[in-house]
């Protein structure tokens, strides 16, 4: 089958695509985004978030052809969609707020789980601005980290959403 959707506010094809064939896979094999990564493939660690139509969903455990016609917005596409959000032009090499606050924060170990973070992170921020530690932790609760304590992880949820209401843009 053919699925035609919006990847990263580009519109993308995969063509042969198996029935059972995940979005997970479509988007890392077949349009060469790795950002969303391939862990568990049950749905329990996160790793795989991306927004289906706004919304944070294990990629691994979405078939491929329930994204025809929809917008997925993975890691490599925050900074732009940022951008958008700004009613701006993203520029090379930019990162989102969120992600600039993961590195500022010291919130990247070994990088397999942020990825899916700095995805329900983004869209935490984008629904509320001034969410509490229990909304952070809500938010994150479906992304397991296996290196951190998640002290510095919520540091830099904290960092980008005082850093938007300073600036004004997830």
């Amino acid at each position: 089958m053919r699925v035609n959707f919006t990847v990263n506010g580009r519109p993308q094809q995969a063509d042969d695509v198996w029935e059972g064939e995940s979005l997970l896979y479509v988007l890392r094999e077949r349009l060469g985004l790795p950002g969303s990564k391939n862990a568990c493939e049950q749905g329990e660690c996160g790793s795989c978030t991306v927004r289906l139509d706004g919304e944070p969903v294990c990629a691994c455990l979405v078939a491929a052809g329930q994204a025809e016609g929809r917008e997925v917005v993975t890691v490599e596409g925050l900074a732009a969609l940022a951008a958008r959000r700004a009613d701006r032009e993203p520029g090379d090499g930019e990162l989102s707020p969120v992600q600039q606050a993961f590195i500022d924060a010291g919130a990247v170990q070994c990088g397999f789980c942020t990825p899916g973070l700095l995805v329900a992170a983004d869209e935490l921020l984008e629904h509320n601005a001034e969410p509490s530690d229990a909304d952070i932790r809500e938010a994150l609760s479906g992304n397991l980290c296996r290196c951190t304590g998640y002290e510095k992880i919520l540091d830099a949820v904290r960092l980008a959403a005082a850093r938007t209401e300073t600036e004004g843009a997830v």
